[in-house]
């Protein structure tokens, strides 16, 4: 049990050491030596978990899907209707990406296309997501029944993509929620009806202010 809990402790400490670099430099300049030095461990250790450079980045992609299914289940878990589900939703993601490099590292690795995911594209699962809770919110009449909801969540996937990649570039942390607020009132004001709009976008203040779900 201590030799099992032991290898599990190394393999996190190599997945993060590798998400770290992939973060800072990318996953074509970054080395299996760089890692293996970056989480002070043998070759031997990562090469008992992982095989090749690719099989790191395909844990930190699934780690990755991982937190947004466990994001996305929690906050369908407190009776949120559609719309508010899906802006705590962004809020949340954002959150993430700021806290830890793992996400940003699986964000890094989505975008620059560098390695085929093994499962769905995180962005198409990201989208049907997204177009399942505009659908949702269509029926419970927080969205005009006449928008093209695909056409919605490509450019809403795209818009939070963008603020958390161009955000942890090029301003301060923490500014991203301010980002996403803005998106979110622009949003809010082209596809809720009048009678419903006021309380989304005084939710967007009330998430830009906490920053959290």
């Amino acid at each position: 049990m201590a030799r099992q809990l032991r290898a599990e402790q190394t393999r996190a400490t190599i997945v993060g050491a590798a998400a770290d670099l992939f973060d800072r430099y990318g996953y074509e300049s970054t080395s299996l030596s760089e890692i293996v030095a970056h989480a002070g461990v043998t070759k031997g250790s990562l090469y008992f978990h992982f095989a090749a450079k690719e099989d790191l980045a395909h844990a930190i992609l699934e780690m990755q899907s991982c937190t947004f299914r466990r994001l996305a289940k929690d906050l369908d878990g407190r009776g949120y209707s559609s719309l508010e589900g899906l802006m705590r939703l962004t809020f949340a993601m954002s959150r993430v990406y700021e806290e830890g490099p793992v996400l940003r590292a699986g964000m890094r690795l989505a975008t620059e296309g560098m390695v085929q995911p093994l499962l769905p594209h995180p962005f198409t699962e990201w989208r049907e997501v997204a177009t399942a809770r505009l659908l949702n919110a269509v029926r419970q009449s927080d969205v005009h029944p006449d928008i093209d909801v695909g056409s919605v969540a490509d450019a809403l996937v795209s818009s939070v993509v963008g603020i958390c990649v161009v955000g942890s570039a090029l301003e301060p942390a923490g500014r991203p929620s301010r980002r996403l607020a803005e998106m979110w009132y622009i949003r809010v004001r082209g596809m809720v009806p009048v009678p419903r709009r006021a309380r989304y976008l005084t939710l967007a203040t009330q998430l830009r202010k906490t920053g959290t779900a």
